[in-house]
């Protein structure tokens, strides 16, 4: 097979000649397809089998040991002026950067197959969706590919009829952590990969496609491509809204997509809807509302804590027809990591399990499984023309000072929110503990562009004719005295999605203070949970010195992006800080 588009079919014979394979192979993203390729990389070691009475479908990949994570300090964003990447981004000239790369791929495919993968992000059938071609020699990755996109013949038919795509090439190489480049080019919308096998370095159409080329694509166009969940709450009365949260790592992002309402919501008739688990397109509609597509078909995610417990339906996700990556086995050759009840007796590496060479399944040991094998899947994911968010929510992991929720004044305000927000650093993660890092948006690893003009496009889409959603920032991480959670999270967090709700709604009035809109007393329901007294009251205190301190030091995050940092981002961050001096001689708790 080979294309019709003259464009497409001419940067194949481009790339097949720099890198010299000894086979091309156009995939059409069918079951057979897959079932040849994993049946090839099961002969050949890539993939492993697993138990395939308790895993139908299930297989395990363990990846080099020097290759198990994103590498941003070798991931570039290449505009053609290096202010446009920003202090946010690490950058080189396009030229450089092209010939430093092209060196690398020049005939790295020899004896290998390159397969060409047209794919789809998105529901094949929305405008919203946007496509790509990533050239590549490894069949793990048209197998995740397979999984994680709208892959194969009906995205090159797309691609064809619309004469646009997004073009990334990519090589394992020797897998050499020196000779490792992962490169993004936003003017020529292109990507060039080589060195790493690993998710995000590897598969294209997530991390480097969806979000960094897309969101500086949606700048240009009008949109907003972010690193968020999608999430529908229906309540008794069949009414569902969507919210969008972003959510630093560590943050509870997955297991609030895959929300399970506690026993009481669920007695009531409260359902969860999950859209999306991690990356969120969004655009104004003819009504003046945003409408987010997830433009992902699949879960790539983090394997070790993700049990019973914290997260059952990602469990039962991925209890068949799975990818697994560097997680450890049981003696049944059953996948295993932390949080799963038995006992490994493999590691990740393909080693006797010894607790001296580590944890048995690697930190970041992923799970790559279809949406649609989620429990709580919503058959929206598939609407062309998306779902109407209501509300979007910023997090992170504070043990002080933010309190567990808080709505912005106007869209502004939460700008500022989401441009502020970080989470302290734990003895999980080397280096000091107690350290704030800011993310903003959670989009510091894969925003596009410079902050600055980042923040300004948010800003842009307050117009006249908007009908924005609400914005709120929620922190389920702050503790007492004793250095407890004051809020059991997990399922509980439904409550809060609840009062959101019920403001966008306009039946909960909230109490105003100088950082935001709060729950007022008795608006947040907390029957069933063993609260301490004045535990809630902890939870929602305003802590006005500690703001003024805050707010300070937002300021200084903010003009590090200066001379690009939007004036009307500054003179809010100004307007917090002023209605904090003038409420410092009567410091207030708002009290649910």
């Amino acid at each position: 097979m080979a294309s019709k588009l003259e464009a497409l079919q001419h940067w194949v014979n481009d790339v097949a000649a720099l890198t010299r394979p000894a086979h091309i192979h156009w995939c059409d993203g069918s079951d057979t397809e897959y079932q040849s390729l994993v049946r090839q990389m099961l002969a050949d070691g890539t993939l492993i089998e697993l138990n395939q009475q308790t895993h139908p479908g299930c297989y395990l990949h363990r990846s080099n040991p020097s290759d198990v994570a994103r590498v941003e300090q070798l991931t570039l964003v290449c505009h053609p002026e290096q202010e446009d990447a920003g202090p946010n981004n690490h950058w080189m000239a396009p030229a450089d950067a092209h010939a430093k790369i092209d060196a690398l791929f020049d005939g790295c495919m020899e004896g290998r197959t390159m397969y060409v993968i047209p794919y789809c992000m998105g529901p094949i059938d929305s405008p919203l969706s946007r496509c790509g071609v990533e050239i590549t020699d490894s069949p793990y990755v048209v197998a995740n590919m397979k999984i994680m996109t709208r892959m194969g013949a009906a995205a090159q038919a797309r691609i064809e009829r619309e004469e646009a795509f997004v073009k990334g090439l990519h090589s394992t190489g020797e897998l050499d952590p020196e000779r490792r480049w992962i490169m993004h080019f936003p003017a020529e919308k292109s990507i060039k990969s080589y060195g790493s096998g690993y998710g995000g370095n590897a598969l294209l159409g997530k991390k480097c496609h969806a979000l960094r080329i897309a969101s500086n694509q949606a700048r240009e166009e009008g949109w907003l491509a972010e690193h968020m969940l999608i999430v529908g709450i229906e309540n008794p009365q069949g009414e569902t809204h969507y919210i969008a949260a972003a959510f630093p790592s560590a943050c509870g992002k997955t297991n609030l997509a895959m929300l399970i309402p506690p026993e009481g919501y669920r007695q009531d008739g409260w359902k969860v809807w999950t859209v999306g688990d991690d990356i969120c397109w969004m655009r104004p509609g003819t009504d003046g509302r945003l409408y987010a597509i997830n433009p992902e078909a699949g879960f790539f995610g983090v394997a070790p804590g993700t049990s019973n417990s914290t997260n059952p339906n990602a469990l039962k996700s991925v209890s068949h027809d799975t990818i697994f990556t560097n997680v450890a086995v049981t003696a049944d050759n059953q996948p295993w990591w932390d949080g799963l009840p038995g006992e490994p007796v493999t590691d990740w590496q393909g080693r006797p399990y010894d607790p001296a060479n580590g944890p048995a399944a690697h930190p970041n040991s992923r799970f790559t499984v279809s949406a649609k094998q989620c429990p709580t899947w919503s058959e929206k994911a598939e609407a062309p023309q998306g779902v109407p968010i209501s509300a979007i929510v910023f997090g992170g992991r504070r043990p002080s000072l933010l309190p567990l929720v808080m709505e912005a004044c106007d869209w502004t305000h939460g700008v500022l929110m989401g441009a502020a927000m970080g989470s302290e650093t734990t003895a999980a993660a080397t280096g000091a503990v107690g350290v704030l890092r800011r993310d903003s948006m959670a989009m510091k690893p894969f925003c596009g562009y410079h902050y600055g003009d980042y923040f300004a496009h948010w800003l842009s889409l307050d117009k006249a004719g908007a009908k924005l959603p609400k914005i709120f920032h929620v922190n389920w991480f702050r503790k007492g005295a004793d250095g407890k959670f004051l809020w059991p999270g997990f399922g509980e967090n439904l409550r809060v999605l609840e009062w959101m709700i019920e403001r966008v709604k306009g039946t909960a009035r909230g109490v105003q203070t100088p950082i935001g809109t709060l729950p007022a007393r008795n608006e947040l329901k907390l029957d069933g949970l063993a609260l301490k007294p004045g535990q809630i009251d902890e939870l929602l205190a305003v802590d006005n010195a500690g703001w003024q301190a805050e707010i300070e030091a937002i300021g200084e995050y903010l003009e590090s992006f200066s001379p690009r940092l939007p004036e009307r981002l500054r003179q809010e961050r100004q307007r917090v800080a002023d209605a904090l001096d003038a409420d410092a001689t009567s410091p207030r708790t708002a009290t649910a």
